[in-house]
């Protein structure tokens, strides 16, 4: 199943068909692996576009190329373009195409009526969506291949059932209004969204690229990704397993305990992933930036100890504190809301499940929930605690809550022609996008009298739910002014800026491409005046140690992180070493908690291990 292509590269590289999707769970390699593709592609004379549909995307780092809207070509790598697709620039051009598509006679009241119906809180996701139809449905063959490199999966399944929960709505649909405009204006969209579809579900057309690390979490969710693609139509597809590790040095216990835990996890695979084709991408002792490492992550030669050079100084920790000094801290407030927010991957669920549990522990009731599609927290808890409530905010559930309460409210008074309007109307697929935000922000609420600890989705999708809070707040504060309100409202964007009430707490690898998307993410929350309370530095092979050559040469990067965020990024800064045995279960949580890293079943005090 492991076979390479003739040119000794991947077999989902020997015959690839024009549009190629690369997805997976937050931090399985998916733009790295993405874009080596494109650039091989693009060194076999192929003219390629690599499009970036991650509102976090990190592109420019990692190809040195500038992004922006429109394709850039990208230095010293032959035909390959490279494009995000930028949420905020999408909107914008979205309403200027949809205003521009209404009557000639339509009155200066009514194109105000739309403009604000385009500012409504999912207008930025299916404006993004809109530019993504485009490049499927194009038929103009610019391009020999266009590689997608997709945000993490709940994101990117969203975004892939779009074409067909669209196309059918607005089949059904021809009058009223919701956040992508007026329905007879839109049933121009609708030849293009079916397009999109045919594309998607074309296998001669169409390959999905499932990347997945050799753990438990991943590979579980690209089986489930796999499932409810093909549920969708999208059944041509392929399984990448990235950073395979083997041991140079088998008498080191951190090299044989990770070695251990990718066999284990590969062995456990379902069986919806066994049955496609597969290839391995071994684990490479440095990061892959620049063109020379995406180069060389597709060859299928192994990384020896070899390569190493000279030799790696020992790595030095330094005086880093422990997760449980920031539960300490968190404890001593009493009670607040405590968001967990980072790039996709870097454990945000184990590292909020710690701290829910270690809050438990010091006498607090804990509301734990999580607004990711993917929704961990249940594998993740693998069991019950005393004083933790533990749910999720489920997209589907509250979108028929949401439903039935609009329903209720607006639908009473309406005849039984009103209401089945009104009901069509609400079966838009932006009214998911408003449930969640509303369930968001009833959560957000109840900070107010006890703990509530909040999982985030990764980045992009956290930053349109920011989006939506920030459109909702300004709505209100309109609202309040004209009705001389000021004063007596209190949004949940006022909620999130206030410092005593919240406390974000940014999550990152001690690697350069979470390090740097955590700053970004910094930044942003920052222009809403919202500011970050603490860093955690999670699964860092550095606290934990380890001779062997390859993940020496990697630790030695690690340091450079740490130094880096130490130095300009973070006011507050505490990590958790990797675990030698994965922090699953109610047991293994409690000793994150707690400050003690587990090898192996056993909790050693944290002096051992650093």
């Amino acid at each position: 199943m492991n076979d390479t292509s003739p040119l000794g590269l991947p077999r989902f590289m020997s015959r690839p068909t024009r549009f190629l999707f690369f997805t997976g769970k937050g931090g399985v390699g998916k733009t790295s692996v993405a874009c080596a593709a494109a650039l091989s592609l693009a060194d076999r004379g192929k003219s390629v576009l690599l499009v970036s549909t991650d509102p976090a995307s990190n592109l420019d780092e990692i190809l040195d190329a500038p992004l922006t809207n429109h394709p850039v070509a990208v230095p010293n790598a032959g035909r390959l373009d490279v494009l995000n697709i930028d949420p905020s620039a999408a909107a914008e051009a979205y309403r200027a195409r949809v205003l521009a598509q209404m009557d000639v006679g339509t009155s200066a009241q009514e194109r105000d009526t739309v403009r604000e119906q385009l500012s409504g809180a999912c207008t930025t996701e299916i404006a993004a969506f809109d530019a993504f139809v485009g490049r499927l449905a194009d038929g103009d063959g610019a391009y020999d291949h266009i590689v997608f490199d997709t945000a993490p999966t709940g994101h990117t399944l969203r975004l892939l059932s779009l074409p067909k929960a669209w196309s059918g709505f607005l089949a059904d649909n021809d009058q009223g209004a919701s956040c992508l405009g007026p329905h007879s204006g839109l049933k121009t969209q609708e030849q293009r969204f079916r397009l999109a579809m045919t594309a998607l579900c074309d296998p001669s057309v169409t390959t999905v690229v499932l990347v997945t690390r050799p753990e438990r979490g991943a590979i579980v969710e690209a089986g489930r990704t796999s499932t409810e693609l093909r549920v969708l139509g999208l059944g041509n597809q392929h399984l990448v397993v990235n950073g395979l590790f083997h041991a140079s040095d088998p008498s080191d216990a951190t090299a044989r305990s990770l070695e251990a835990q990718g066999q284990q996890a590969l062995a456990e695979m379902p069986a919806v992933l066994q049955a496609l084709p597969r290839d391995d991408i071994p684990l490479r002792p440095f990061e892959m930036m620049g063109l020379d490492a995406l180069r060389s992550l597709l060859q299928s030669r192994p990384w020896s100890a070899r390569d190493a050079g000279s030799a790696i100084a020992a790595p030095w920790v330094g005086d880093l504190p422990a997760l449980d000094q920031l539960i300490d801290l968190l404890a001593a407030e009493g009670k607040g809301l405590i968001m967990v927010m980072g790039k996709g991957g870097v454990g945000k669920t184990t590292i909020a499940a710690a701290i829910a549990i270690g809050l438990v522990e010091r006498g607090h009731g804990v509301h734990l929930s999580t607004t990711d599609p993917a929704a961990h927290l249940e594998m993740t808890m693998a069991g019950d605690v005393p004083g933790l409530l533990v749910d999720r905010i489920d997209p589907k559930v509250e979108t028929e809550r949401y439903i039935a309460k609009i329903m209720e409210q607006r639908g009473s008074t309406l005849d039984a022609e009103g209401q089945a309007l009104l009901r069509e109307d609400l079966a838009s697929p932006c009214t998911e996008e408003v449930a969640v935000f509303h369930a968001f922000s009833h959560i957000v609420a109840e900070a107010r009298s006890a703990f509530v600890v909040l999982d985030t989705a990764p980045t992009g999708h956290s930053l349109l739910l920011m989006d939506a809070t920030g459109a909702y707040h300004r709505q209100m504060t309109r609202q309040s002014a004209m009705q001389a309100l000021s004063g007596r409202i209190t949004t949940p964007l006022m909620r999130l800026q206030d410092s005593d009430y919240t406390r974000i707490l940014l999550v990152t690898l001690a690697e350069t491409t979470p390090v740097s998307q955590a700053g970004a993410l910094q930044d942003d929350l920052r222009r809403a005046q919202i500011e970050p309370y603490a860093w955690i530095i999670n699964k860092s092979l550095l606290a934990a140690g380890s001779d062997d050559v390859l993940l020496r040469q990697r630790l030695a990067g690690e340091r450079k992180q740490i130094d880096r965020i130490r130095g300009a990024m973070a006011k507050r800064l505490f990590f958790v070493p990797w675990q030698a045995t994965p922090p699953v279960g109610v047991t293994a949580l409690e000793g994150l908690a707690h400050g003690r890293p587990i090898h192996n079943g056993e909790l050693p005090e944290l002096s051992e291990v650093i």
